[in-house]
């Protein structure tokens, strides 16, 4: 029941209208996440605006019809429902196409990270079975380092040139879309899954199966981030990330309208926000300090008013940062927390951010968060840290290679580590793999990074632990000072000195001109060792 209530609000169903939920949640079970919605959205409102890239413009009509084409050319070119699809494209139509006609066909698609090198894409391929892979013509070198055998069928979703692609011995998209009928197909016999691939910040990316079958299932993406049918999104976030992949396909459920770019530019997306009047936009948090390190002139030359919703996920957002964002922007920062494997966890609304910065507030509908210790006793002491486990209906049932993560109960395990005020709010404290035992105390390096990130002089920081004879491991922290700032060794460790326990204080302090990070921004600590 809260579930239909929370469709009901989002504009997503009417009571006067029962009939739409119903053909919408028929094309989710028959078509998947992608392609129902654009089937449901073609004939509720063909003519509203689907997509906008950098091509232009296209109608959920256009989406629905350019897709059955290029459908039935990938069919004829042997792809169906066992095939897998590898999508190695930034975010353009030729990406979301080639999704949606996947799912028009019944086959697996699995967006890859743009960020991959040859080896990872070719261990991948293999270890996974690809059948086909699209992609853009920039990554060409990659595709000839990886070695992909033969077999892999190849199409070219971008092409840096002519957009037309003639003459290239692999043919484009818009070739296949061109030359084959776009009527619609019949439905395939059962909807093919979107394999996700994890972030691979602790190891070779795995891939974890992706299906929702039940459409009341989406309210637990509804319930704390207030997205509204007909309205925009801009997305920063990359599509072949959780974040920007499922409020992507949030968008399109709910008739609105996904503004995407191929690349992020700060300044670009203020246009696009002005230009569409979006009232979402989704970010992770380095493109969110793009944004801000613009000219104060040139983010107040822009009319972001419209915004309702900063959603801010896929990596920690510092208080520090999140506040900066409310002064420019209003109280709009939505703050979510969640993985691969589990979907969203949880959500700081405006109000949560306001009463505690730093916070991924509450679980959703659909969700239950719990903390546990190494002995798998429930934490629920205020302020105690613990191995954060959640229940969730959008939960994955497994890796493609049988394993999974921990479980305790119904809870999957999530590999972080975090704490809860005495409201319930939950903070992340790192990843339990991140904790550092210094002379016998477990140290938290979000706590003294957060800390940092509030000095005047210092843009980020990281901390890691390395070995050390005496304490086993003696803090490392790695400071982005901000451009001009006069500030030193000891300058650090007096600010943290004065703030926190004395074996929080990192021994070792080196500047950098950045941090090292991968392509959903995501702090990549192992390079810093």
């Amino acid at each position: 029941m809260r579930s239909l209530k929370v469709l009901h609000q989002s504009g997503l169903i009417r009571p006067s209208r029962p009939d739409q939920l119903v053909r919408s949640g028929r094309a989710i079970r028959t078509l998947g996440v992608a392609a129902g919605p654009v089937w449901a959205g073609a004939r509720k409102d063909g003519d509203a605006l689907c997509l906008v890239d950098e091509l232009g413009e296209l109608t959920f009509h256009q989406m629905d019809r350019r897709t059955n084409a290029l459908a039935r050319s990938l069919a004829e070119r042997g792809i169906g429902p066992d095939s897998l699809v590898a999508l190695l494209a930034r975010d353009h139509r030729g990406a979301v196409e080639t999704m949606v006609a996947a799912g028009k066909l019944g086959a697996r698609l699995m967006p890859m990270n743009t960020g991959f090198a040859g080896p990872q894409l070719a261990e991948v391929a293999a270890r996974e079975g690809v059948d086909a892979l699209v992609y853009d013509e920039e990554f060409s070198e990659t595709l000839a380092a990886a070695r992909l055998p033969e077999t892999v069928r190849r199409f070219l979703a971008w092409t840096d040139g002519e957009r037309s692609g003639e003459g290239s011995a692999v043919p484009t998209l818009e070739q296949l879309i061109r030359d084959a009928d776009d009527r619609p197909l019949p439905p395939p016999a059962r909807p093919g899954p979107l394999v996700m691939l994890t972030s691979g910040t602790g190891g070779t990316p795995k891939a974890a199966p992706r299906a929702v079958g039940n459409p009341l299932a989406v309210a637990q993406l509804l319930d704390r981030i207030p997205l509204r049918a007909g309205e925009c999104t801009v997305i920063g976030a990359p599509l072949f990330h959780g974040t920007g992949l499922s409020q992507f396909i949030m968008t399109l459920s709910l008739g609105s309208t996904g503004v995407v770019r191929r690349r992020f530019d700060p300044e670009a997306l203020l246009g696009q926000i002005e230009r569409y009047r979006a009232t979402t936009l989704v970010l992770v948090p380095t493109m969110l300090h793009r944004i801000l390190d613009l000219d104060r002139k040139v983010l107040d030359s822009y009319d972001t008013s419209s915004l309702r919703i900063i959603l801010v996920a896929g990596a920690p957002l510092t208080p520090e940062l999140g506040n900066r964002a409310t002064e420019v922007f209003g109280d709009v920062i939505h703050n979510m927390y969640g993985s691969t494997e589990v979907s969203v966890a949880t959500v700081a609304l405006p109000e949560d951010w306001k009463a505690a910065p730093g916070t991924v507030g509450r679980p959703p509908v659909g969700s239950r968060i719990a903390l546990f210790d190494r002995e798998g006793q429930q934490i629920t002491e205020p302020g105690v840290t613990g191995r954060i486990f959640v229940e969730s209906v959008l939960a994955f049932k497994g890796y493609t290679d049988g394993r999974t993560r921990e479980t305790i109960g119904s809870m999957l395990g999530c590999g972080d580590l975090g704490h809860l005020d005495a409201e319930g709010r939950l903070f992340i404290d790192g990843r339990e793999d991140d904790m550092i035992v210094s002379g016998g105390e477990n140290v938290y390096p979000a706590e003294i990074e957060n800390l940092l990130a509030d000095h005047e002089a210092i843009r980020e920081a990281a901390v890691i632990g390395v070995p050390d004879e005496e304490f086993g491991q003696r803090l490392k922290v790695y400071v982005v000072p901000v451009e001009g700032a006069s500030l030193d060794e000891d300058g650090v460790r007096s600010y943290v000195k004065a703030r926190l326990a004395r074996h929080k204080v990192p021994r070792d302090v080196v500047f950098l001109g950045e941090l090292p990070r991968n392509s959903t921004g995501k702090l990549a600590r192992n390079r810093l060792l």
